[in-house]
């Protein structure tokens, strides 16, 4: 994982309330921990997968208290609720998902979100392609959005 930390990082941070790195790391282990039920094993392993799946993510807190993964873009979020952690992919409606792990926010025309529930199980290697690819959507620079069907 990266942990860089330069004074550009700073002044953005300072402006968009977000913290990166070692320190947002901390914090969302610490939140795992906190939560201390299903739900703190369930975002301790799909952190752990996306850690896997792309080596050189970024950690961010963001939003007041909203776990984030970045390579060149955000890749997802990680909430948690009462009854699903919830990691939503801010350009999933770009991304293939032949596994059909996104079951939340469909209807949208960016995001897709992956609702996980108690003793619930995700397709290990077909979350990491979707990591992956939304890694690689990122580090291309172009965003792709789908084609609306012409009327």
């Amino acid at each position: 994982m990266k942990y860089g930390w330069n004074f550009q990082n700073e002044k953005n941070m300072k402006k968009s309330g977000a913290l990166q790195g070692q320190q947002a790391s901390e914090l969302i282990s610490k939140r795992i921990a906190e939560l201390g039920d299903w739900r703190g094993e369930t975002l301790r392993r799909m952190r752990k997968l996306i850690q896997e799946a792309d080596p050189d993510v970024v950690e961010e807190w963001k939003w007041m208290g909203t776990p984030v993964w970045s390579h060149d873009g955000i890749i997802c979020t990680g909430e948690s609720y009462k009854h699903a952690v919830k990691l939503t992919f801010l350009k999933g409606a770009s991304l293939k998902d032949p596994a059909r792990l996104f079951n939340s926010s469909l209807d949208g025309n960016a995001r897709r979100a992956i609702d996980i529930h108690e003793g619930e199980e995700v397709d290990a290697s077909a979350f990491k392609a979707l990591i992956r690819q939304a890694v690689a959507l990122n580090s291309s620079g172009k965003p792709k959005t789908p084609k609306k069907a012409k009327s």
